[in-house]
């Protein structure tokens, strides 16, 4: 049988607890007794832990051997603000399909009280997100930002991913592992230049490459024609060590940082067929609220190197976008 996870809100070396409302769920909810074994998160570890002490408020666990837990690449959902309860909904399958971090994001076209009551709900999406953790067997809950404007959530994905693209130029060239908590270089302090190129270039660069092709689709996502792009064979690429050899300049290929913007007029690129070109570091991912993005929102991304995608012929809404999105790129990722 497989044993339930708990994620620690206190831990050291060899003890764990739950406190408050989280351990009261335990305690008096399932009837925790003294001796029952659980598996519990503990940062970026996971141990399996022993209860040693229950009250109604504090649930106290000895941590034992350490288990195993997998690694994924970490996704980052820019998450325009829309309906709450349907907001709510998405990001507790977002959580459940094990997205790393969610930013609620003002849009043009977020209602406007939504975006002045945003900044109150987020510690209600937080316990949202933790529950669903636990449900799912999650290591820890995905970090959710406090709302930003959509200016500035793309700003600081920029900054976040020059810091990721110089640190897999480095940990290739030395062949070591890195840190992904400074936005800046560690030895340079400045920023580590952008390498994603145009969507043209990327969609010439992209290996295996890209391309259109004759076959016919049936529409695009507006229901117009248009065409289908072809993954064709990948050419021979050179290994990480062979890149780094080859000096930093060759790196384009392998895209460390990849941004996609879904894109109601985008009708030659799926987000499938660009995932799966892709072995990226890091994912970015932005959902448009209802009415989807304005002109002047799309640029922004265009000019911040975000290429834009679709999911097909067929209009979604907000909430079935976002976890439609997210299971593609864990079924490719």
């Amino acid at each position: 049988m497989t044993r339930r996870r708990w994620i620690a809100d206190e831990y050291s070396r060899d003890r764990a607890a739950l406190v408050g409302e989280h351990a009261a769920h335990l305690s008096r909810t399932l009837r925790a007794r003294v001796g029952q074994q659980f598996e519990v998160a503990c940062g970026d570890a996971l141990r399996q832990g022993t209860i040693t002490s229950v009250t109604d408020d504090r649930v106290e666990f000895a941590l034992g051997e350490e288990l195993p837990a997998g690694q994924t690449v970490p996704i980052t959902l820019l998450l325009a603000v829309f309906k709450f309860d349907r907001m709510e909904w998405a990001i507790e399958k977002c959580t459940e399909l094990n997205v790393t971090t969610i930013v609620p994001v003002v849009a043009r076209r977020t209602e406007k009280h939504l975006a002045q009551a945003a900044a109150s709900r987020a510690e209600r999406w937080r316990r949202i997100a933790r529950e669903a953790s636990e449900q799912s067997r999650r290591l820890a809950p995905p970090d959710i930002a406090a709302p930003l404007k959509l200016s500035e959530a793309v700003a600081n994905i920029r900054s976040v991913d020059a810091h990721i693209t110089n640190s897999s130029l480095e940990e290739n060239s030395r062949g070591t592992s890195h840190d992904f908590a400074s936005p800046t270089d560690a030895r340079s302090g400045v920023d580590a230049p952008e390498r994603h190129g145009s969507r043209e270039e990327f969609i010439q660069s992209a290996s295996p490459v890209l391309t259109s092709s004759t076959e016919p689709r049936s529409g695009g996502c507006d229901g117009s024609p248009g065409r289908k792009p072809r993954v064709d064979a990948p050419s021979n690429r050179l290994s990480p060590v062979g890149r780094a050899q080859a000096g930093a300049e060759d790196f384009i290929p392998g895209r460390p940082a990849l941004r996609i913007v879904l894109a109601e007029n985008e009708r030659t690129l799926m987000l499938a067929d660009i995932l799966r070109s892709n072995q990226p570091h890091s994912f970015t991912l932005a959902i448009g609220p209802e009415g989807g993005w304005t002109p002047d929102e799309l640029q922004l991304f265009t000019d911040a190197q975000f290429l834009s995608c679709s999911l097909g012929e067929t209009i979604l809404r907000a909430e079935t976008a976002a976890i439609a999105a997210l299971a593609i790129a864990r079924a490719e990722l």
